[in-house]
Parts: C-alpha cells; structure tokens; sequence
C-alpha cells in the first residue's frame, strides 16, 4: 500500500489502499463541479396536516455558493422568525451546489421566500425541527477536472473494488461498480489549513487546560499569513513569561480570528492562570466547537485504529476473531449501505463467518470504537490494536468523564466504507457519481482517485 500524504499522516490517515498512480485535478473548479443532494431520513407528513401536531415545515433546498448557516440566517431574517426557529440536518461546503434539508418551525408554506441562487421546494410537515444526523446520505455527483492522469480513474476503481472483494486479479471495472475505502476521518475534520482540533482534545481528555489554550492560539502553522503566525509566536513567549502580558496578545491576534480573541480576553481578566481560568479561557468558543475538540480526538484515535489494522494486514471488509461487528440499517434507502452502530454483536467461534458472510453482502460491517466513558473494546488482535493506541496517545475510557460540553460517552463506527461507483473518463477530466451514508466523508473516497495534497483538493 501506498504511504498516505504528510499531512494526512497528521491526523492517522497512513495509507493509501490504492496502489493505482493517483489522476491529479482538482475537485471544485466550479460549484457545479461539486453537487451534494442529501437523502431523506424520515417521511413527512402532507402540508394539510394539523399544524398543533406538526408544526414544522420540512423544505429541500437547491443551494449555489451558500454557506448553510448563511443560508439559514437569510432565511430567518425574510421570515421575521427567530433564526432559533430554522435548522437543517447537515452542514455542507458553499463551494458546491448542494440540495439539503431544512425544517422551520411555524410558517405557511406560501410564506417560504424567493432567494438568489436558492431554490427551495416544500415537502410537508413534520413533528420537531431536524437535528444532525436526520439524513440517511449524501448522493454526490462530483467532476474532477484539470487531471494530469484521468486514464488512471479506471486502475483505481479496479483496486477499490478488489479491496472490497479480496479479489486481487487486474480486471477492467465494470460500471457502475461496488468499491470500499477504509471509513476514515477526512482531513477537514480536524481543520483544513491548521488541523489542531484533535490535539486540543487531546489536552482536554487528559485534562491538560493550559496545553489546549496555547495549542489553539499558539501553535503557528506555515499555511496561515505571516502576521497570523508571529500573533500565535507572540502567545507562545507570553506564556513561557513570568509576567504574560495577555493584553498585548489580545491587541495583536488578527480580528477574524475571534475564538483565539475570546480566549485571549478571558485569560486577560482571570489574570491566575490556574487550571480553572485555563479551563474558562477554553469554554470561550461556542459549545459546538468544544464538543468537536473531544470528538476530533476520538476520530484522530479512530484513523489510528484503522492505520494499524491496515499495517498489520488485517481486513476491514470482514470479521477476524473478537471483532465487534454491527448490522445494516434496514431502513436505508435501497442501495446505500448504511451502518445500525446501535445493533452489534461479538464474532467469535462460528460466528466469525456468519458474520463474514453478512459482511460481503453489506448486510453487516466491522465496527472500531469512539472511544468514551462507555466503551468496551474487542477482543483479540482487534482489542489489542484498540487499546494499543489508546495506551499510546495515553488515555483511557474514565478519561472522557468531563465537565460540560466536552464529556463524551463514545460509541462505535464501522471501519470500511462501501459504496456503488460509476467513472466517466475524459480528456482531461472525469467524473464520479456515488452515495454515502451520513457521517462519512466523500473526501476518503476521492483522495483514492487524485492522491494529492488535502489543501489542494
């Protein structure tokens, strides 16, 4: 197997499954050349129905260049309602053209307003605003264009699907064709330019507060602006100071960055500097992004996990003794496969092959944790990898016991992602047409194809 890109390397990600040469291009030319339609996860009810009983309106909206959270507050602002009263079940890039959901709480369909570049259509009605995750997939029709190697689409899909099957014969794909990749992390989970959102959860799940700070305002990295990175410098020397001047670094941290400034300014007027005004410096940033610190270091542990099981050669596309395997969402739609992480079971004995044979169908996938305070590991050599890597970034399942929004009671993830693929080779580009259920990242599957750098993407 190919070694993985440095910077991919960063956050676990140490290989490649593909031994095909990678095509090149890029992926976003233009919002058309990246399309993301999300798949409905529940069935509204007809907008006739009682409003006392269903008094959200569930709409799907065409989006060109939107952010969604923009979007939302564009949509609020027209209504005249709370921007409380419109969510949405995913967040998706603005450098794409992309159909999602959305629900609004107490409006007539005929009060849904015309946007530029948003074309939203109402659904019906349904019980309670959408959360995330209240989608079944994402289907994705993506061209790559300006492809050093667009004949080389074609070798990779053949790896992908042998990797699937097992099957190592070179053989022509024949479209559209069954392909799996390890079900990774992508890179933007962890931050596209600057990915420290892992190593600051880290710090929190040890418990380390003055280390989560200064990893977040400090820690310079070479993509940011150079005024940026002499900011973060600045930080640093601060707080190797006897006396830091926490003032001056808030006068010196750029404006845009107001999470950093949030911090800053709290360490300011706390002035101590204990753990519990490190602490409070850290809670600075919205809730939201305190729960992805610690999620972001359960996926890093996640991609480690896989990593060694791919160094060690074991398989992903079916079970070994001790595996924790889990069952397939019977309710997803037909053709995306689509893991149930709440129904699981232990192969051991015979049933390691029951369970492999549920494996190859996609009717059931191996699962590795996310690990918090309710884990339990596997058994065997997949156990041994589990808390392997937990002894090596020491932590442990209590560690993730934590105060507020950084607590986390983990779950589990399946470790392959499969999926139906169909290549359209040009020139000098191609495109890919696929689905994937929510939670996973497109990105794990493209890098297969291009093997560039994550920024370049």
């Amino acid at each position: 197997m190919r070694e993985a890109h440095p910077l991919e390397r960063r956050v676990g990600i140490e290989r490649y499954v593909s031994d095909a040469a990678g095509t090149g291009g890029r992926l976003r030319a233009s919002p058309e050349a990246f399309r993301v339609r999300e798949l409905e996860g529940m069935e509204p009810e007809p907008v006739t129905s009682d409003v006392g009983d269903y008094p959200y309106l569930l709409l799907r909206v065409t989006l060109r260049g939107w952010d969604t959270n923009d979007y939302a507050r564009r949509l609020s602002d027209a209504l005249g309602v709370s921007r409380e009263r419109v969510a949405w079940a995913g967040t998706k890039d603005k450098h794409a053209v992309t159909t999602q959901l959305f629900s609004v709480q107490g409006v007539e369909p005929d009060a849904i307003p015309d946007v530029r570049d948003a074309d939203a259509e109402v659904l019906g009605r349904i019980g309670r605003d959408l959360g995330f995750g209240d989608l079944a997939g994402n289907a994705f029709e993506i061209r790559v264009s300006d492809a050093e190697s667009p004949e080389n689409a074609e070798a990779v899909t053949a790896d992908l699907a042998a990797f699937l099957t097992g099957d190592e014969k070179e053989r022509e794909p024949s479209y559209p064709e069954d392909v799996a990749v390890p079900n990774y992390f992508g890179h933007q989970r962890f931050g596209s330019r600057r990915p420290v959102t892992h190593a600051v959860g880290l710090c929190v799940v040890r418990g380390e507060w003055r280390e989560a700070v200064l990893t977040y305002a400090g820690n310079p990295f070479d993509a940011e602006p150079e005024g940026t990175q002499d900011a973060r410098r600045f930080v640093e020397e601060q707080a190797e100071s006897a006396d830091p001047d926490w003032d001056a670094a808030l006068e010196r941290m750029p404006n845009r960055l107001r999470y950093e400034r949030s911090m800053l300014h709290r360490l300011a007027a706390d002035g101590d500097e204990t753990d519990d005004d490190w602490r409070h410096a850290l809670e600075a940033v919205p809730r939201n992004l305190q729960r992805l610190f610690v999620n972001a270091a359960q996926s890093y542990a996640f991609n480690r996990i896989l990593s060694e099981r791919l160094e060690r050669g074991m398989p992903l596309a079916r079970p070994v003794e001790g595996d924790v395997v889990c069952f397939s969402d019977r309710d997803a739609p037909e053709g995306l496969y689509r893991p149930d992480t709440d129904r699981t079971q232990v192969a051991t004995g015979r049933r390691v092959d029951v369970m492999a044979r549920h494996c190859e169908r996609g009717r059931a996938f191996v699962t590795a944790p996310l690990v918090g305070t309710d884990t339990e590991f596997a058994e065997g050599e997949a156990g041994e990898i589990e808390r392997g890597v937990m002894d090596e970034l020491d932590l442990e399942p209590a560690d993730f016991d934590l105060p507020g929004e950084f607590d986390s009671s983990g779950t589990r993830r399946a470790v392959l992602l499969r999926t139906e693929v169909d290549v359209d080779v040009e020139d000098d580009a191609y495109s890919l047409s696929f689905s994937l259920p929510s939670g996973s990242y497109a990105t794990v599957l493209l890098r297969e194809y291009l093997k560039t750098s994550p920024r370049e993407q």
